[in-house]
């Protein structure tokens, strides 16, 4: 049987060359030294500088707002517990001012009892 084409070996051999060659070609072209180069560097740079000033001046507002809504809350815990306050105050002076009714009105049902019963001692004697 008759062998057609290259060997296996010989098939690896040049692979082997072949990568080689690119390899060193590769290594042989130096991208700093292309002015292009330098110019998508400088903007990847300034691109990336905008993007980190931007993403600070986010984290900043994300602070700020916390803060705002932390005064915020702090804010309407006050109100509101100046409101119960309000409230227990008026419902305080509201059981006060019925305490003081009902004594008024128990000493008028005395006074009229006590007239009642002068009346009738004054009638009977």
């Amino acid at each position: 049987m008759k062998v057609h084409g290259p060997s296996m070996a010989e098939r690896i051999k040049t692979a082997a060359e072949a990568k080689r060659a690119r390899l060193e070609k590769v290594k042989a072209v130096d991208p700093t030294k292309d002015p292009e180069f330098a110019a998508r560097l400088a903007a990847r740079q300034e691109a990336a500088a905008t993007r980190d000033k931007r993403e600070a001046e986010r984290r900043e507002e994300r602070r700020l707002e916390k803060e705002r809504q932390i005064v915020a809350r702090a804010a309407a815990k006050a109100a509101q517990e100046e409101a119960e306050r309000a409230a227990a105050e008026a419902s305080e002076r509201e059981k006060a001012e019925r305490v003081a009714r009902e004594a008024a009105a128990e000493i008028e049902r005395k006074k009229a009892r006590d007239a009642r019963y002068a009346a009738r001692k004054a009638r009977q004697g």
